[in-house]
């Protein structure tokens, strides 16, 4: 689909999901959101086809363009957007009222089995405004899927939560996803949300798909160096490949003065120049003992600082390693350690 949100942004895309949870990653203006608002019907695209279980909801070409009431798209907005002068109750109420059922029975058993699928049923009685982050989220969660809607879209969902909130939406939304029996699309620009949920990514940027695919295959193989390096989680070293052997299925890469081994790489011929891309948390750090052994090399520590997961080590040539705080205390002896680069996690970008 295409649509402009102003003159200066054009929204240009093809996106093909399926059941399970697809994230839509990427910085704040690449156009997540507005994804979002094409397919619930809150933007007309200037052109392009939108289809949804097979019921057309746009298609430019014949003019066909259903009002986002009449798309039973469940969304979750950043603010959770419950009605403040309803309690939790009142608005699963509302909802299943508004989305056409007229089973009476039928509406008080789903909005009380939702309540307690939810962990809502002794807060049914309260209101918005006395609700955690947390509690408003599945809140605005079960007020959605009372609707029974075709898929359901989250813009941002954990933005604004503490880390201990953000871990119980995670762990909540994995265990609700066989309940949800409906494709998921997911905005958010948190690198963190995309691990713990995504089942297929798109990486996005301007309006455009730089990427797309499943999770490992998108976030354990960027394509392009400007993609590794965007992701902010690899290390990006030039390098040449020295050495290529594919009855063995190996590979030797120079980097700085030294050589490490990896696997076979199809496609490439000795001298090509490239990139080595590794994941910070794939590389191991050793005591420097003048000595290094198979894809070790000697480096110069710059900086140790403190972050969520434990200690990120900064050294020269802008490489990076996160180690536990226990292995740092071990590890801060000296200005030089042993950076090892495993063999399995040796990934090759050519130029």
């Amino acid at each position: 689909m295409a649509a402009r949100d102003s003159e200066a942004f054009e929204l240009n895309i093809h996106l093909r999901t399926g059941p399970g949870i697809t994230v839509l990653f990427g910085p704040s203006g690449a156009g997540k959101t507005l994804t979002l608002n094409c397919i619930a019907g809150f933007t007309h695209p200037d052109e392009g086809r939108i289809l949804v279980h097979d019921a057309i909801f746009f298609d430019g070409a014949t003019h066909v363009h259903i009002p986002a009431q009449h798309r039973r798209c469940g969304y979750i907005f950043q603010d959770h957007a419950l009605f403040p002068h309803m309690t939790v109750r009142e608005n699963l109420r509302f909802a299943m009222a508004a989305s056409g059922s007229n089973r009476r029975l039928g509406r008080h058993r789903r909005i009380n089995e939702l309540l307690e699928a939810f962990e809502l049923t002794e807060l049914a009685a309260r209101k918005p405004a006395q609700l955690s982050g947390g509690q408003k989220q599945r809140a605005a969660l079960a007020r959605i899927l009372v609707s029974e809607p075709r898929l359901l879209l989250l813009d941002e969902p954990t933005r604004g939560l503490d880390a201990r909130l953000r871990r119980t939406f995670y762990d909540f939304l994995q265990k609700t996803r066989a309940r949800l029996q409906v494709p998921v699309l997911l905005v958010t620009h948190d690198l963190s949300d995309a691990f713990e949920l995504a089942d297929s990514v798109c990486l996005m940027d301007r309006g455009r798909f730089l990427q797309s695919g499943s999770r490992e295959a998108v976030l354990g193989r960027p394509a392009t160096v400007e993609i590794a390096r965007s992701l902010g989680i690899y290390n990006v070293i030039p390098t040449i490949i020295t050495a290529l052997d594919p009855s063995r299925n190996t590979s030797r890469l120079k980097i700085l003065e030294s050589e490490v081994e990896g696997p076979y790489l199809p496609g490439h011929l000795i001298g090509d120049r490239g990139f080595l891309c590794v994941r910070e948390s794939e590389v191991r750090v050793h005591v420097s003992d003048n000595r290094s052994g198979q894809n070790e090399i000697v480096l110069h520590v710059l900086r140790a600082a403190c972050t969520s997961s434990g200690i990120r080590i900064s050294f020269e040539h802008d490489i990076c390693a996160s180690v536990s705080e226990g292995e740092w205390e071990q590890l801060r002896c000296g200005d030089q350690l042993r950076v090892e680069i495993p063999r399995t996690a040796v990934y090759f970008i050519g130029k």
